[in-house]
C-alpha cells in the first residue's frame, strides 16, 4: 500500500516547550511532504503570528495559521489561531471554533484530534509533544480507536513531561524521542517517493 494511501493526515498537539519541539520535528521535512500537519499549540491569544513566522523561518513547508473552511492541503503545516478551536469536517476542511474551553485549553488538542480521528480514522497520525497539562490524552483514545497511529514524546526528553505522559498513561503505540519521531516523519516522506518512482 502506498503511504498516501496508508496515511493521509498527522495531528500534532504541543504546550509548555512546544517552540523547540515543533521545530525540530519540522526543519528537516521537505518542502513537498506528501501529507498535510495539523498542530495545535497552546499559546497566549495575543501572540497572533510570533508561532508561524518562527516556524517558517525554520521550515521548508508551508506554515499557515488555520482559516475557517479552508480545504486541507497535502505538504502544508496549519496551525491553530490563538483562543479558536482546530476542528476537521467530513469534507476534509478545517473549522474554527470559540466553544467552552476544553481540557482548561482553547484552542484544545483533543478536539482537534477527536474530530480528526471521525474523519481520517485509520490513516490518521496522532503525535502529543512536551506541555504542563494533559490535553490530548482523551484525543489519543480516539485516534487509536478509530484505527489510528499515535505518538507521544519520551517524558525524560520532553521540556515538559506531564503532557506526553498523560497520553501514554491513557496508551499509545509508541513513545519516542523527537529524533525518532523526526526519522519516522521523514520515512513516510522517503516510502512515498519510492512509490512513486
Amino acid at each position: 500500500m502506498a503511504v498516501d494511501e496508508k496515511y493521509q493526515a498527522i495531528a500534532i498537539g504541543a504546550s509548555a516547550g512546544g517552540l523547540y519541539a515543533l521545530s525540530s520535528l519540522f526543519e528537516q521535512l521537505p518542502a513537498e511532504y506528501p501529507l498535510p500537519v495539523m498542530v495545535i499549540q497552546h499559546r497566549a491569544k495575543d501572540q497572533k503570528e510570533l508561532l508561524e513566522e518562527v516556524l517558517q523561518n525554520k521550515c521548508k513547508m508551508i506554515i499557515k495559521q488555520a482559516d475557517e473552511k479552508e480545504k486541507i492541503k497535502r505538504g502544508i503545516i496549519y496551525i491553530a489561531p490563538p483562543g479558536y478551536h482546530l476542528l476537521v469536517e467530513q469534507d476534509q476542511t478545517l473549522s474554527l471554533s470559540s466553544d467552552e474551553l476544553e481540557s482548561f485549553s482553547r484552542p484544545s488538542i483533543n478536539v482537534l484530534f477527536e474530530t480528526a480521528a471521525e474523519v481520517y480514522r485509520e490513516k490518521l497520525i496522532g503525535v502529543i509533544l512536551t506541555g504542563a497539562n494533559s490535553d490530548g490524552a482523551s484525543g489519543v483514545v480516539a485516534i487509536r480507536k478509530n484505527g489510528g497511529l499515535t505518538i507521544a514524546q519520551d517524558p525524560q526528553e520532553a521540556q515538559y513531561p506531564q503532557m506526553p505522559q498523560a497520553a501514554i498513561d491513557n496508551g499509545v503505540d509508541h513513545i519516542w524521542t523527537l529524533k525518532e519521531i523526526q526519522g519516522f516523519l521523514n520515512q513516510l516522506f522517503v516510502q512515498h517517493r519510492n512509490e512513486k518512482d
